[in-house]
């Protein structure tokens, strides 16, 4: 969760204004996408449900104790990026920004891309570079301008995302032994990624509309990804076969087994079942990308 203000990713937003609207007001949507997306997120999801350990009272509190670091890094970052605008084209920076989620998106949906894409801090840095206005120096000396004398609508807009992210990830949290197992958390990190996109175009000034599609791109995503008991569906496919054959009469009961076997043992069933478990836990990929070979995948 705090991999978005080391990264660069979250001050490049709040340069490119996707946490307020044109009229200078707070925007809800882009504090909710940001949160959600940015600060959440399937990593978040897959961290939480795979690898957080404790009883569910000692994660909210590992989540609240990051909580209250995160919020006010976040507000410091977003004071430090007003006075950083300044001195940058804004038109120029804010494609840097898109391209950012862009790549972001793309990592999450798929590994071997990412392995081809420069890092986020590679492209905000290149960002920073190329939109840099000289001219905004005098500027930024002449108007005094320092951190102390940011935008209070940023700073609030900047601490409600990082506390949306807060409170995501404590919900995911209290609600984890209900979801643990009843995520497909490949479908809901394939469909994350798809409203990064959505965003990155938001914030490239690509959509058409002023609604807020990533929100419901990741609406419609939890809603899939949601799959009660999916992995019990194969083992209990599997028990409900082997019942069928040990209810079916025997043909050869009285006679030859075929291929010179013996009878059937019960215990046989139980050993089938037993390594039916054991080699599903070890062929699944886990929480990782489909295909990785290692069980933990890198965006973890």
């Amino acid at each position: 969760m705090g991999l978005p203000l080391i990264d660069g990713i979250f001050p490049a937003l709040i340069i490119a204004g996707a946490l307020t609207t044109t009229a200078g007001t707070p925007s809800v949507a882009g504090i909710l996408q940001t949160g959600l997306l940015i600060f959440g997120g399937s990593a978040t999801v897959a961290v939480i449900l795979a690898e957080m350990d404790g009883t569910r009272r000692e994660q909210l509190t590992s989540i609240l104790l990051l909580g209250a670091l995160l919020i006010p890094v976040a507000v410091a970052e977003a004071a430090l990026a007003e006075v950083i605008a300044e001195v940058l084209y804004f038109e120029r920076f804010h494609r840097f920004a898109g391209l950012v989620i862009l790549a972001v998106a793309a990592k999450t949906a798929s590994s071997k891309v990412g392995e081809y894409l420069p890092s986020p801090s590679v492209i905000v840095g290149l960002g920073l570079v190329a939109s840099f206005n000289p001219g905004g120096i005098e500027t930024v000396v002449s108007a005094g301008t320092s951190l102390l004398t940011a935008n209070p609508v940023r700073l609030f807009s900047a601490g409600a995302a990082a506390g949306t992210g807060v409170g995501f990830a404590g919900a995911v949290a209290l609600f984890a032994p209900q979801l643990r197992g009843n995520v497909d958390i490949d479908l809901f990190r394939f469909g994350s990624s798809v409203a990064l996109g959505m965003l990155a175009l938001e914030v490239l000034g690509l959509m058409p509309t002023q609604a807020p599609v990533a929100l419901g791109v990741l609406a419609v995503t939890a809603l899939f990804a949601f799959d009660p008991g999916s992995d019990d569906a194969d083992l209990d496919e599997f028990v409900d076969d082997a019942s069928a054959e040990s209810a079916t009469p025997n043909a050869n009961a009285n006679g030859a087994v075929a291929d010179g076997g013996d009878d059937a043992d019960p215990a046989d069933y139980d050993a089938l079942v037993d390594e039916a478990n054991e080699t599903d836990d070890d062929s699944e990929p886990g929480y990782g990308y489909p295909g990785e070979e290692e069980s933990r995948a890198p965006w973890l």
